[in-house]
């Protein structure tokens, strides 16, 4: 029973994981209050997060805000590109509920379709950010590519974001776990889920393998050690008796 409370313990490691995303979730909401930071905050938990997915974690509030300093140009510019999507399609959800025209059902299924692929980019998209270096517009790209590569596991992470909505519409009782994992969490799920996607698009280091001039260095090195350790020659007389040479001594 003792075991269970050690400090390396599985069930202490859950416990440790589960404070970390706690603290993470009241730390992204308090970084979301300007508006203008969400992608930013979103930026820095995804990183950190990953980082506990692959039992990397260290200090977890220095490497919040450090990948939110580091990251804040470009995910400020994505996040005022996404309120711009988000407000276009507002617009023509509005366009097609009320205005009083009737569209063709083609466009309703072109706008349909375009959303989609939004989201499968937007999934991806913080993550991205926030693990690989690259311009805007190809960490849009290489989001969509993601997305649309890795179909079931892009459909499970999308689930994953329904569950905090669910809670805070149908089961308001249990909202108080929205405001302690309803962010973390879902970001630690689709972490879990694409850890191994991302892994086949990182770097490998690869093993050096040694010159020709520093094997031949070896070699040389190798052969003045054995002239070293070589015995010196010594000089006999016609009697086999050696001969001993006598040091010259030092001059007064």
């Amino acid at each position: 029973m003792g075991k269970i409370f050690d400090l390396d313990s599985p069930f202490m490691n859950v416990l440790n994981k589960l404070a970390d995303l706690i603290w993470l979730n009241i730390l992204t909401l308090i970084c979301c209050i300007p508006i203008i930071t969400i992608g930013a905050s979103m930026t820095a938990l995804n990183y950190v997060v990953l980082k506990l997915v692959r039992n990397e974690e260290g200090y977890i509030t220095k490497a919040f805000f450090k990948s939110f300093k580091e990251n804040f140009r470009q995910a400020t510019i994505i996040w005022l590109i996404l309120l711009l999507v988000f407000a276009l399609f507002g617009l023509d959800f509005m366009a097609f509920r009320y205005s009083g025209i009737s569209f063709p059902q083609w466009m309703r299924v072109a706008l349909l379709a375009v959303g989609i692929v939004v989201l499968f980019a937007i999934v991806y998209l913080f993550p991205v950010l926030s693990r690989f270096e690259n311009t805007i517009v190809h960490t849009f790209k290489n989001s969509l590519f993601m997305g649309i590569l890795t179909f079931p596991k892009t459909v499970l992470m999308m689930v994953c974001w329904v569950i905090p909505i669910i809670i805070a519409v149908f089961i308001p009782r249990i909202l108080p776990v929205n405001f302690a994992l309803g962010i973390s969490g879902p970001v630690f799920l689709n972490a879990l889920l694409y850890n191994g996607t991302f892994k086949r698009f990182e770097p490998q280091e690869e093993e050096k393998e040694p010159d020709e001039w520093t094997i031949e260095a070896e070699e040389s090195d190798a052969d003045a050690q054995e002239m070293t350790d070589a015995p010196e020659a010594v000089e006999v007389d016609g009697s086999g008796q050696q001969v001993q040479e006598e040091k010259p001594e030092a001059a007064e």
